[in-house]
Formats: C-alpha cells, structure tokens, sequence
C-alpha cells in the first residue's frame, strides 16, 4: 500500500502536512486562528452574566454556606488553567509542529463544550462537572491561543504582521466582552444554551483547522523540560489558587489573606516560581526562554501586557457590578434582567476595540508599536481617571464616552505590542514567545480578580455593615436581624449583586422577617432603590482605590512601552543574498536584531 496513503483519511487528515502554502493562506490562517481564540476567549467570559441562570438550572444557591467556593472556580478555573499551560502548549508547538498542536487544542474544546452541554448532574454534583469540564475546555483553548500568534507570524510577512495580528489579537481581546453580551443573551433561552453555542462553533473549526491549515516551520525536535514544567505549572497553579481563596472570608476577616492556607500557596508559589527560574537558566532545552528577556521589546512588550491586563481585569469586574448592583436598578431595571442590560450598555468597550484594533496594527507595520501602544495606554489610564471621577449615579452618555475611549486606548496598544513582541524574537522560537505572551496577559487578569475584588471588599468592609444595619433598622427589620445580615461578609453583597439577584430579598428571604413587614416595608426593602442607595456611598469609596490603582498601572504600562526601543522599517537590514520580495528578505527591526542572535 502507498505509504501516503497508508492509515485511511482519517489519519491523513490528523498528520500536520509541510508542504508549500499557496499565496492566499495567509487568508485561511488568518480567519481560522482569529475564529479560534474569539471562541476560547469568549467562553472564558460567558459564564459570568449567565451564572445565576447556570446555578437556578442545576438548582445550587451559589451564595450558600459553603458554595462560594463553587462560584469563585467556575470563574477563575478557566483563568487558571489558561494562565499556567499556555507557555508548556507553545513549547509543545515549537518542537512538534503549532499546526498539530492548535488542531489538537480545537478537537479538545469541541469534545469540552459538548460535555459541558450535557450536565447530567443537580445540585454539588452538577457544579463539579461544569467545573472539571470547563477546566478541560480551558486546556484546549490553551493550545489554540498559545499557537495562534506563532501561526499567524510564520504565515505573513513582515509588511502585513501588524494587521494580521492586530485583528487576531483585538478580536480575542472583544471576545472577553463579547461573552459577557452572549451570556446574557442566551442566559434567558436556556442556561444549557450557554455551552450549546460553543458546539456548532468549535465542531466546524475543529474540522477546517485539519482540511486547511499548513506547517510552514519546521518543528524543532527536542526533549521536554520536565523539571521546569512541573515547578513552573506547580507554582503558578498554588500561587493563583492562593489568591483565589484569599478573596473569601475567613474567620471574622473580611478576605482570607490571612488565612494560613492562603499563605502557605502564596508563599509556596512563589517559591516553586522562584526554584523553576533557577532550573531553566541550566535546562539544556528550556521550556521558558528566559533569554528571550534580554530583547528589550520582548521584555518591555511583556511588561506593559501583563500591567494592562491586571489593569483590565478589574475594570471589566468593577464595571459589571457598578452596572448590575447600582446604576440599572437606579433607572428601573429588575435585578434579574441586569446581566443582560450590563453587556448590552458596555458595547461602547468592545467596540473600542474593534475600531482601533486592525487600524492600530496596519499603521505599526509602518509607524512602529511604541508610538501607538503608548499612547494607547495613556488614554487607558485617562478614562481610569474619568471614571474615577464619575458619581456613582452617573449619565449614561459620559459613561459611554469613557468606555469607548478606554477601548480605543486598549485597541492601540494590544495589536502593535503583540505585533513587537512576535517580530522580536528568531523565527524558531515564536511558538514559546507566544505561550509566554499568552502567559503574561492571562495571569494578569487572574490576578486582577484577587486584587480588585480585595480592595474592594476592603473598601467596603469599613462602611459597608453600618450603613445596611442602619438601613435595614429602619425600614422596620428586627435588630437581631439587620446586625446579622450586615455582619456577613461584603464579599457575598458584592456576589449578590454580580449575580444579578436582589441582595436585599435575597438576605431576608430565608429568613421570614419580610413576612412580618408592612406591604410598604417590603416595597421599599425589595424595590429597585433601598439597596443600590444604600450601597453606594461605600461601594464609590471602594470604587475610588480600585480606579486609582488601575490609572496607576496604565501609567507603568505606558513608561514600560516607551522603553520597548526605537522603531526600524521592514527590509532596514536586509540580508545582501536575500531575494526581493521574499519573507526572509524583509525582516522588521526588531527581527534583524534577533537573527543577529542577541540571545547567545
């Protein structure tokens, strides 16, 4: 039998072919991989508008003794699993093909959403396999945006890099905010159909990712590191998992950073961390190319992303709950339509970013990544300010004007940065360039959560129990009572009011006392006012150091995009043996500095 032929079409479609790309499958590449992490990026959001529908259709209180813990891992655990595997996934592409290894990742996320369709459990039981599955979900969306870039940048030539990247990247980044709107919009269907969506998606991906997609690198044979895979993946996994608890209360503190356990992975994570640096300076074959660091864009362009991403992160938590706990019930929304309505007045963000996105990159190419991703995040750290500044009631056409200048800000940096940090680095190491650029920016919303929701929480801590005691006294709630319910931890007000549910009906329900009000006590108590007014002295003061950190960290971000170097036009240093026209004959700036091999 023909050797070529040999295993059927099945195994002839799952072998990574190396032949020849036509002149249009930059094209292919393009639209595939940008289809591939606008699902992955999507669904590591669209959980968060659809979780109170998600919890109600497996019948959990997620706000229940002991349930929180379940809330927080279906949000963070897709964070998590993305963080920490992405740098390992785009080692993986550089030794055995980024082709094999992005397809791979698309069959994975395929197999994970339809599974994720099927919950078959209630209760405990049907929280756990939403979680464990979307934890698998995680790891194929890890292999489709570690190698994303790496396939993109091997597929264009320099000429045209900027762009191809800057619609990848900006529609990853519109993915984020594009989930939270299709949350909430399937939400209402059904809360199965959160996860249905994905299957259509990723099944015909999954199938045009292996009939189209072609290695245009060669793989670079080699062992994997060991060593600095389990240190790197142990440390960063107990590290974030520390902060992940470390939000919840803990004894009669409000968080639990001081929580012995929360140290210890804190602590230890950092320590492992610490340890797998030491390793890969003496692996033969690192898996994280700490060398890589010493190309000023790289180090510069993985600085300011992981700065912004942090920055990020908690700009999109704070703005969901500014939306959903205060400002929608303000202007008359029920509680429980407020997921929907919070994507729907965010839009301006996305779109934001989908302007500047592609026309940020496309003038890079030209112009060079520092000027536009600068002053991108100059602007990022403007509309901070302008949003720290807004009341807590604020008019909607101001609102919108910052976030779409926020979005444009964000636009303007991702794509050039991304754009620098691939072309900075020798053609044979894009695929762990890109995990470790995946790395920065997904850490960085991580732990953007256990920052902003820290300082938040903190904010609260310290107004937040005497103004709903006082509120609630007077509007005819028991003393007893109203002490009790303002003594609960602020992290379960803050989760009230992200779930889209009444806080106040929520609290009181369980506990008979509406019962024995007045129909005008339990009006007032479960309207659309008492809590969003209670609350919005001490969630404006929490608000204030959150935005004011945030301004800060665009700040750094900027200063560190500043330092990335000067801009050197495509074909500056073309090779004298070179032929006209060809990829190898017009290497940006930044590449010929990394074909003259800075790394030894």
């Amino acid at each position: 039998m023909d050797a070529g032929r040999r295993g059927g079409p099945l195994a002839r479609l799952g072998r990574a072919r190396n032949t020849p790309p036509g002149p249009g499958y930059k094209w292919v590449a393009l639209s595939n991989t940008t289809l591939g992490v606008l699902i992955a990026t999507m669904d590591a959001s669209i959980v968060i508008i659809s979780l109170p529908a998600i919890f109600r259709g497996i019948g959990l209180d997620p706000l229940a003794a002991g349930n929180i813990s379940y809330l927080l891992w279906m949000i963070l655990g897709y964070l998590l699993v993305s963080a920490v595997l992405v740098v390992v996934l785009g080692r993986l592409g550089d030794m055995f093909g980024r082709v094999r290894i992005y397809n791979l990742g698309f069959l994975i996320f395929a197999g994970a959403s339809v599974a994720l369709s099927l919950d078959p459990f209630r209760a405990g039981a049907g929280a756990l396999w939403l979680i464990l599955w979307r934890i698998v979900q995680a790891f194929g969306g890890s292999m489709l945006t570690a190698n994303s870039a790496a396939i993109l940048t091997d597929a264009f030539p320099a000429r045209q890099r900027g762009m191809a990247l800057g619609i990848n990247q900006i529609t990853a980044l519109a993915g984020q905010f594009l989930g939270l709107l299709a949350g909430g919009l399937l939400a209402v269907v059904d809360w199965r159909a959160v996860f249905w969506v994905s299957v259509p998606v990723s099944v015909t991906g999954t199938v045009w990712s292996y009939l189209s997609l072609r290695e245009t690198a060669s793989g670079k044979r080699g062992r994997v590191d060991w060593l600095g895979n389990l240190t790197f993946a142990g440390g960063a996994g107990i590290l974030l998992a520390g902060i992940t608890y470390g939000i919840q209360p803990y004894g009669g503190s409000a968080t639990g950073w001081g929580n012995p356990w929360v140290l210890t992975g804190l602590f230890g994570g950092v320590f492992l961390l610490l340890v797998f640096c030491v390793v890969e300076t003496r692996a033969a074959e690192p898996m994280f190319r700490l060398s890589l660091f010493k190309v000023r864009a790289f180090a510069a362009g993985n600085l300011a992303a992981l700065l912004t991403a942090i920055a990020r992160g908690g700009l999109q938590f704070m703005l969901i709950i500014w939306l959903q706990g205060i400002w929608l019930p303000l202007h008359g929304y029920d509680f429980e339509d407020t997921p929907l309505w919070a994507g729907v007045f965010m839009l301006p963000l996305t779109l934001g970013f989908l302007i500047a996105g592609p026309v940020s990159g496309l003038l890079s190419d030209r112009f060079g990544a520092r000027l536009f991703s600068t002053a991108g995040l100059v602007l990022v750290a403007g509309s901070f300010v302008g949003l720290l500044v807004l009341p807590v009631n604020f008019d909607y056409g101001t609102f919108a004007a910052l976030l779409l200048l926020s979005g444009l800000g964000q636009g303007m940096f991702s794509a050039p940065n991304t754009s620098s940090i691939m072309g900075s680095v020798p053609p044979e190491y894009r695929g762990v360039a890109s995990g470790m650029r995946s790395t920065f920016q997904n850490s960085g919303t991580a732990l953007s959560i256990g920052v902003f929701f820290s300082l938040m929480v903190s904010g609260l801590a310290s107004s937040l129990p005497k103004a709903l005691g006082g509120g609630l006294q007077a509007h005819g709630v028991p003393a007893g009572t109203a002490d009790q319910i303002a003594s609960l931890p602020p992290v379960s007000t803050l989760f009230a009011t992200f779930l889209g549910d009444n806080p106040i009906g929520h609290l009181l329900g369980s506990s008979a006392v509406l019962d024995h009000l007045t129909a005008a006590q339990r009006a007032v108590l479960t309207g659309h006012t008492f809590f969003p007014e209670l609350v919005s002295g001490p969630f404006h003061h929490g608000l204030t150091i959150v935005f004011g950190v945030a301004a800060a960290m665009a700040l750094v971000s900027a200063l560190a995009s500043a330092l990335r170097g000067p801009h050197e036009p495509a074909g500056a240093h073309r090779p004298a043996n070179s032929p006209a026209g060809s990829r190898e004959a017009e290497p940006t700036g930044d590449e010929s500095a990394a074909q003259a091999d800075p790394l030894k």
